[in-house]
């Protein structure tokens, strides 16, 4: 997290003139207290989610969801092929890609809010 800060520092000068804040997710529950202590010290935000909660993680709803479609018709002979499929695949995904998952939290969140914390698609 430290390398992280000071490569923000470094290469985001938006992140310099919003007084260093950086909005960390974060399940509570698994925060020990040297995380916390970092988070303290780099006077970080920690939004909390529920942990384990696949409707509020955009690797689950946003990056596997997608990875799962690309994936249903796919056939490997070896851990090779997997590893080439996925190269390729992680290669053809833009920052915009990402983007729109992080993006896609607030949403994400008012759902949950609404369905009193029940899954939903």
């Amino acid at each position: 997290m430290i390398d992280l800060n000071r490569s923000l520092l470094k290469k985001r000068l938006e992140y310099q003139q919003r007084q260093h804040k950086v909005i960390f997710l974060h399940a509570p529950l698994h925060m020990a207290k040297p995380v916390r202590d970092t988070l303290e010290a780099l006077s970080w935000e920690v939004l909390l989610h529920a942990a384990y909660s696949p409707d509020l993680a955009p690797s689950d709803y946003h990056l596997f969801a997608s990875m799962g479609h690309a994936l249903a018709e796919q056939r490997f002979g070896s851990y090779e092929d997997v590893k080439k499929w996925l190269d390729e695949w992680f290669a053809t995904k833009g920052e915009d890609f990402y983007w729109r998952g992080i993006h896609k939290l607030p949403e994400r969140w008012e759902k949950c809010v609404t369905s009193n914390g029940a899954y939903f698609e």
